[in-house]
Parts: structure tokens; C-alpha cells; sequence
């Protein structure tokens, strides 16, 4: 026969959400992100010089001030020591060109945590992505700096091939396929531009390692999908939203992207240059600012896609990846809305 448990075991604990716990917290995330992008830092050090560091840590000492301010005066606990504004002022300055004078990533870090992120109630609450928007904004503010600062890699060119040495990769395709699309275009221009279309194709290597010139932190393919990798292993970020970003990029490129016709475009190339990776796997994955359904993540990366693939192949812009990212942050509580799934035993709107 069986003994009965004692009557205190029997009793039922009940307590308060959440009932399912992890040892996982946010200080433990953002120090994980900090790893992931450190290796592109290291080679933004390398092929810029020591310049590139010294911008870092300005954009992360002006984010996390701000923020300490912005508490202080809202009367709200200093949080700054969960890393969320060190990792807002790093990816800022990731977005920037390396020759920018240092009051930018200062002043541009500050609006990010000010206005992007504790106007709105502190982390959690920001409804868009907090460096997306500083950078957005100093880019409205300073165009001049944000599209000319640009600095050649300490081995190569800023365009990765040695015909063309004044341009970043994507600006040159851009400047292309204007000329090729231009009727009043002579010869001569026609055969350059296709010759720079065509040796932009063969620099993949440069391309993928980090060789060539563009923002601080988003030259090397490589160590951001390395760090990317990373944070899907620990399961930070999941796979959903940078894959269809990526793949919808792909398609859309190849399928539009050419001088020729259909399926002509270089998928290859705009995957690997810009800001794409760095985008789709650091920026478009923030949890806070984007939707946290299974669908909702693949019409958010599919979303951002569409959007870089468009400012990208007919926009007057060279560069996507922030806009797209920024405007689909806009989107994502009504995509929450439109996908959320059915409580059990909840009818649908149409009745059989």
C-alpha cells in the first residue's frame, strides 16, 4: 500500500506571470550582440586605422550619457548598465562613413536615445529602431558628410576594383546603370559603364572579406555573417526575418537589377555589399521593433526586402537598407494584428 504524501506537498503553489523562466536577460543579450560585432569592428580598425575605433567609442559614450540623462530627468531608474545603449551607439556608428567628423556619431547617438528611444517610454516601448532613426536623421540633416566621408581601405579602392577609385560599390552601379539607361548616352560612356558593371561581378572576394570602402562596420560580408551565425546559435535571433529579407533581395535583383532584361542582375553583388547583412541580421531582427508572430517575421523580412530592392534599383538613393527597416517598423504592430493566431476555440470571422 501506498503512503500518503504528506498534506503540505499536496498543496498547489500559485503565482504570478511569467511562469516559465530562463536565465537569459537583456545585459546577457546585448553583451552577446557587443561579441558578435566586434569582429567587424576589428577590421574596420585594420583597414581604416585607429580612427574607426575612436568613432565607436564616442557613438556609445554619447548614447549611454544620453541615456543616463534622459532617466535622471524623467525620474525613471538609470538602466545603462543593461547595455541596450552601448549596442544603439555601436550599430549607429557601424551605419556611418569612416571620414565623418566626431561631433556626428556624438550627436547622432543622443538623438537616437533621446527621441528615438526613452521619448517613447525606454527600451521596449521604442516603436522604431533606435540607430536606423539617428542615422536616418543625420543623413537628412548633413547629406554632404553622410555621402561623401568616405575613406579607401588601407589594401585597395573604395569599389574594390583598381579602375575605379573615387566610389563606393554600390554607387558605382548606380551611376551605371544611369548612364545605360540614358538614351542620350555616347558610346564611349555606354562601354565604361558596362566595363565598370562587369568588374564590379568580379569582386566578390573583395567584396565578401572587406576590402573596399562603405560605411565603418558593414565592408566585411564575412565576420558579420560570422557574428550573425552567432546570435542565431544562441537563439537570439532567429532565422525567419534575415532569410527572406536576404532571398527577396536576391530575387528581386536578379530578376530586375540588369541592363539586358529579365534575370540579368547581379544577385550576388548586392547581397554582398552595402549594408544588407549588416541590416538583416543585427537591425531588422531588434525584437522590440519587430513582430514577434511566425508569419509576421517572413512579411517583415519580406517587407524589408521589397523596399531596399526598390530604393535600390530605381530610387535616387544608392543604399536601401535603413528605410526599408525604419518603414516596416512602422508596419509591424499591424502585422502582429493581422497574424495573430487563433485562441483555442475562437470562431473565425466567416461562419460555415
Amino acid at each position: 500500500m501506498a503512503q500518503e504524501a504528506p498534506a503540505e506537498e499536496k498543496l498547489l503553489h500559485v503565482s504570478v506571470s511569467p511562469h516559465l523562466r530562463d536565465t537569459v536577460s537583456v545585459p546577457k543579450i546585448m553583451r552577446s550582440v557587443i561579441l558578435a560585432l566586434t569582429p567587424a569592428l576589428i577590421w574596420a580598425v585594420y583597414i581604416f586605422g585607429l580612427r574607426a575605433l575612436w568613432l565607436v567609442l564616442v557613438g556609445m559614450m554619447s548614447a549611454v550619457l544620453t541615456e543616463a540623462i534622459c532617466q535622471k530627468i524623467m525620474g525613471r531608474p538609470i538602466t545603462v548598465s543593461d547595455g541596450s545603449a552601448v549596442v544603439t551607439g555601436m550599430l549607429l556608428v557601424y551605419c556611418l562613413p569612416p571620414g565623418v567628423p566626431f561631433w556626428m556619431p556624438m550627436v547622432g547617438s543622443a538623438f537616437a536615445i533621446a527621441i528615438g528611444k526613452q521619448a517613447f517610454g525606454g527600451l521596449g516601448h521604442n516603436p522604431l529602431n533606435p540607430a536606423l532613426l539617428g542615422r536616418a536623421f543625420l543623413l537628412a540633416s548633413w547629406p554632404l558628410h553622410m555621402t561623401t566621408d568616405w575613406r579607401a581601405p588601407a589594401m585597395g579602392t573604395m569599389s574594390g576594383i583598381d579602375a575605379v577609385t573615387n566610389a563606393t560599390p554600390l554607387a558605382v552601379l548606380k551611376e551605371a546603370h544611369k548612364v545605360l539607361a540614358d538614351p542620350v548616352s555616347t558610346t564611349e560612356q555606354v562601354v565604361q559603364a558596362r566595363e565598370a558593371v562587369a568588374q564590379l561581378s568580379s569582386s566578390y572576394g573583395n567584396l565578401f572579406f572587406g576590402n573596399v570602402g562603405g560605411s565603418l562596420g558593414e565592408t566585411s560580408a564575412l565576420l558579420l555573417l560570422v557574428g550573425g551565425l552567432y546570435l542565431m546559435f544562441k537563439r537570439y535571433i532567429g532565422w525567419k526575418i534575415p532569410l527572406t529579407f536576404l532571398g527577396i533581395v536576391m530575387i528581386l535583383t536578379s530578376a530586375f537589377g540588369g541592363a539586358d532584361g529579365l534575370f540579368t542582375g547581379d544577385a550576388l553583388f548586392h547581397l554582398l555589399s552595402g549594408g544588407l547583412i549588416l541590416g538583416a541580421f543585427f537591425m531588422a531582427t531588434d525584437m522590440v521593433t519587430t513582430p514577434v508572430t511566425f508569419r509576421g517575421r517572413l512579411i517583415f523580412g519580406a517587407g524589408c526586402g521589397v523596399i531596399t530592392s526598390v530604393i535600390r534599383l530605381v530610387g535616387g538613393y544608392p543604399e536601401g537598407v535603413c528605410y526599408s527597416i525604419l518603414l516596416m517598423n512602422a508596419f509591424t504592430p499591424l502585422i502582429d494584428r493581422w497574424t495573430r493566431p487563433k485562441r483555442l476555440g475562437e470562431k473565425g470571422l466567416r461562419q460555415e
